[in-house]
């Protein structure tokens, strides 16, 4: 059985609707097929984070996603 990680960032706006139901549909294909596991991380990077921290991402946040397969972005805004 083939495994994928996959790092999702809802971030802003309709970006946390968008990511829960597309994490949904994979979970749904995932226990339909049974060919494919599906492990998700989620991150908290947004507009909150960059107003707090004064960036959109941790300094280690490009090494931290290089890890995963997939990348499931949603939006962000001020």
């Amino acid at each position: 059985m083939r495994e994928y990680k996959i790092a999702a960032i809802p971030a802003d706006g309709i970006g946390p609707e968008v990511i829960a139901a597309g994490l949904q549909v994979l979970e749904a294909l995932e226990q339909r097929s049974g060919d494919f596991k599906i492990h998700t991380e989620t991150f908290d990077w947004g507009s909150d984070y960059y107003k707090k921290h004064g960036v959109m991402m941790p300094a280690d946040g490009l090494d931290k996603l290089k890890k995963f397969d997939a990348i499931f972005f949603g939006a962000v805004g001020a």
